[in-house]
């Protein structure tokens, strides 16, 4: 008894040097056995939104194959099967859930309000078209059996336009001419007839650059973005809300991107969307290793950091997203980039646009290829689904700058906390041999007890009486330790649907504020710090 509470007075001996000491040079590996996370709680770096996760929606027909193999299934727009129970629960838990429908056949797809003078017909194999499939078409009444879906579900509703209607071939190779929207604007005027809500207009996906299949220069791209929210204000005339205007769904490319904010400016854009494929493509078998390589992770922060800084010396109000995330190209690997390894690229995604001002980011998919949020077949969540819920109910919108002082093999995030008090730690461990027990300190924090009577400490915590120096944690782990799993355990528990297709219950574990947090070996820990005073998050 005595030794258990010596040992409680020494724990809360070094939490409290840490509270008080801030960023102080102070061995914490010698005095704790630990290591630590310092959170700069006095102001933030970044906002995102609300609804920061988006999942995506694609358009490819159940013969789309890659590498020999087929992974998409009845996962297209055109024929996936809306009635299913954890498909409509696994969208409505995250209340809401933004979707953003697109992807590579969106450009040679036409709408039928009639006025195309084409006939209706499905995307068909055409191994010389673009993206080895003919010209494809969006009936009407699926339009609106997905609106349906959308309303039921609570999704919030991002469509990626055909910004490839009336181009001809310029002699650089590039597509040119002015965008023929006839289509398009008849196929908005109809959505808002039937009182259609959708949350963003976006037009054309990787036509930016250098282009995927075509690409056009930026200059005749913002031409067209400039039309297309010109159709917006007047269709939507004496609407109570108007749809973001985005574009251009494409890689990013500097002078591009800089040329197309430029020509938009001051308002005509509302978000400016870039893709996300840096791990090469799907087939690549050395996918795991480079998940694992915090170096390799480090390399996309160039383009947050570009992006960013290409709209602050702007003077734009435009935003920055990532409309289109899944990883690997053509259609990720399956047990990896649809198993528990995949988590730590995703999640450190999350994290890293953050930091740098980026407002939604769009996975590619929400079901459909081997990168879906959920199984192709059966719906069954993948662990990425649960990251992402997680993500989006613990991590605010305010940013905050975190820095770990031990091995780069653990990837540290902090947000001010989601509808609640202090802040949200995410912490992954991409090593295999190590447990790392980590404090956390900040220049800005203060318990909430100290902070309500004016001085650091109302009392010694961990002795008795400080259940509000208790945080909660969200441990997850792979199944069976296998990085390629398809199962993840929350605390030690597998998470799966019950027979009525409900999404579980994800439970956190009450842990001592006083104690360290321990990571252990392959794993990610959510925390939610409620004592954890932060000037940035009032």
């Amino acid at each position: 008894m005595a030794a258990g509470l010596l040992l409680k007075v020494v724990g809360f001996c070094v939490w409290a040097l840490f509270w008080l000491g801030g960023t102080a040079t102070v061995s914490t590996t010698a005095l704790a056995g630990g290591d630590a996370v310092v959170v700069d709680a006095r102001s933030a770096v970044a906002a995102t939104d609300d609804d920061f996760i988006c999942t995506t929606l694609d358009w490819w027909p159940p013969d789309k194959c890659d590498y020999g193999t087929c992974s998409w299934g009845l996962a297209s727009l055109l024929n996936l099967n809306l009635s299913n129970k954890i498909l409509l629960n696994a969208v409505k838990a995250f209340s809401p859930l933004k979707l953003r429908l697109g992807g590579s056949l969106q450009d040679m797809l036409i709408y039928d309000t009639g006025d195309s003078g084409q006939p209706c017909t499905p995307f068909v194999k055409n191994t010389s078209a673009m993206f080895g499939f003919s010209q494809g078409c969006l009936p009407l009444h699926r339009w609106d059996e997905l609106n349906a879906f959308f309303q039921k579900s609570g999704a919030k509703i991002i469509f990626g336009l055909n910004a490839l209607n009336g181009r001809v071939p310029m002699p650089d190779g590039s597509l040119g001419g002015p965008w023929n929207y006839t289509n398009a604007a008849s196929f908005i005027r109809y959505t808002v007839n039937k009182g259609y809500d959708i949350h963003g207009w976006e037009l054309g996906n990787e036509l930016s650059g250098s282009g995927v299949g075509a690409r056009i220069d930026a200059d005749q791209y913002a031409a067209d973005v400039i039309n297309l929210e010109h159709i917006i204000d007047s269709t939507y005339q004496g609407n109570p809300s108007k749809p973001l205007v985005l574009a251009p769904g494409g890689f990013f490319d500097a002078a591009w991107f800089n040329e197309l904010v430029s020509k938009t400016k001051p308002g005509q854009m509302d978000v400016i969307t870039h893709h996300i494929y840096n791990l090469g493509p799907g087939v690549d078998d050395h996918l795991i290793e480079k998940i694992l390589n915090p170096s390799y992770l480090d390399g996309e922060a160039s383009t947050f950091s570009n992006l960013q800084g290409i709209l602050k010396s702007a003077g734009t109000s435009t935003v920055a997203w990532v409309g289109e995330a899944g990883g690997a190209y053509n259609s990720g690997h399956h047990l990896v980039t649809d198993a528990f390894v995949f988590s730590f690229w995703y999640l450190d995604q999350l994290g890293m646009s953050s930091k740098y001002d980026t407002k939604s980011y769009c996975r590619q998919t929400l079901v459909g290829g081997n990168y879906g949020l959920l199984n192709t077949t059966t719906f069954e969540p993948n662990p990425d689904y649960y990251s992402a819920l997680l993500w989006h109910r613990l991590m605010g919108t305010t940013v905050l700058s975190t820095t770990f002082n031990g091995t780069n093999m653990i990837r540290a995030y902090a947000h001010c906390a989601k509808k609640s008090q202090g802040i949200t730690l995410l912490l992954i461990n991409l090593s295999g041999n190590n447990t790392n027990r980590i404090y956390v300190t900040s220049e800005g924090a203060q318990t909430q007890s100290a902070r309500k009577e004016g001085r650091r400490f109302s009392h010694i915590p961990g002795l008795g009486e400080a259940a509000e120096l208790t945080r909660e944690e969200y441990h997850l782990t792979p199944k069976d330790g296998n990085l390629q799993s398809q199962q993840v355990l929350l605390n030690g528990n597998v998470l799966a649907t019950d027979a009525n297709g409900d999404i579980p219950k994800l439970e956190p574990m009450q842990v001592e504020g006083t104690k360290p947090i321990t990571v252990g070996p392959y794993s990610i820990v959510f925390a939610h710090i409620p004592s954890f005073y932060a000037p940035a998050c009032r």
